[in-house]
């Protein structure tokens, strides 16, 4: 039983990214490349920041602010990198249709800039989930399950898929937001992806408060509904702009 929980776990955890994948990105191999570079990058960030924290840890202290002040340096490093991300993506898309050009083919449409943000978005949160949820679920395939003193109601490893599920769909779409506001010099949408992810960080100390878990994951999942609405209005209003735009060309 504790084996069909673990799997249960780790698709509650990837269950949708792998939908997505399967009904997007896995038709066109640049999506896959895009989404394996992505995943290899965020994770070898995080990997970087654990890294450097590693020297701190654990603190000793009961205090809320250390952890605040790790999450807080996390975020810019990421948005940092996000930007980077940003910059190379615009000289890949420059190579792109330069290349289109030359062999009389058409440039990248609207849709091909999304699903490429789609599926950067998409490695941010697989590279999450494997870092801070999947490395953790090994003992969950064992003869018992874990509970924290914390959150005695939900099992951790559950708590972590729901947490990990949660910070996948952020970082999926705000990739998606991001770049669209980069593309557009929209500061609305550049400024969202950053402190949606600050905001995300901050409410996982709820968890830290006996049965905080009971107020943050909820919490959590309004911001990542948040971000999936604001993508889709986004996603609706540039799709629908460019069909005006292609009408009024015929």
């Amino acid at each position: 039983m504790t084996v069909a929980a673990g799997i249960g776990y780790v698709l509650l955890a990837l269950g949708p990214s792998l939908s997505l994948f399967t009904a997007v990105i896995s038709h066109k191999p640049f999506l896959i490349l895009t989404l394996l570079s992505s995943t290899l990058t965020w994770l070898m960030s995080l990997i970087a920041l654990s890294a450097v924290w590693r020297a701190f840890l654990p603190f000793k202290t009961a205090a809320w602010w250390p952890y605040a002040f790790v999450i807080l340096t996390s975020v810019a490093f990421q948005e940092a990198l996000r930007i980077f991300l940003w910059r190379l993506y615009k000289r890949m898309e420059a190579i792109l249709d330069a290349f289109a050009d030359r062999v009389s083919k058409p440039r990248l449409f609207i849709t091909d800039k999304m699903q490429i943000a789609l599926a950067g978005g998409m490695g941010h949160g697989v590279a999450h989930a494997v870092f801070f949820c999947i490395s953790l679920l090994t003992p969950a395939f064992g003869p018992a399950t874990y509970y924290v003193e914390k959150c005695s109601q939900i099992p951790f490893f559950l708590v972590s898929a729901i947490i990990a599920l949660a910070f996948v769909t952020i970082h999926t779409f705000s990739m998606v937001i991001a770049f669209s506001g980069y593309s557009e010099g929209n500061k609305t949408d550049q400024y969202f992806a950053p402190v949606v992810h600050l905001i995300a960080g901050m409410l996982t100390l709820i968890n830290l408060a006996s049965g905080g878990c009971i107020i943050g994951i909820p919490l959590l999942y309004g911001m990542a509904i948040l971000t999936l609405a604001h993508c889709g209005k986004i996603v609706w209003r540039r799709l629908s702009e460019n069909r005006r735009r292609q009408g009024n060309l015929y």
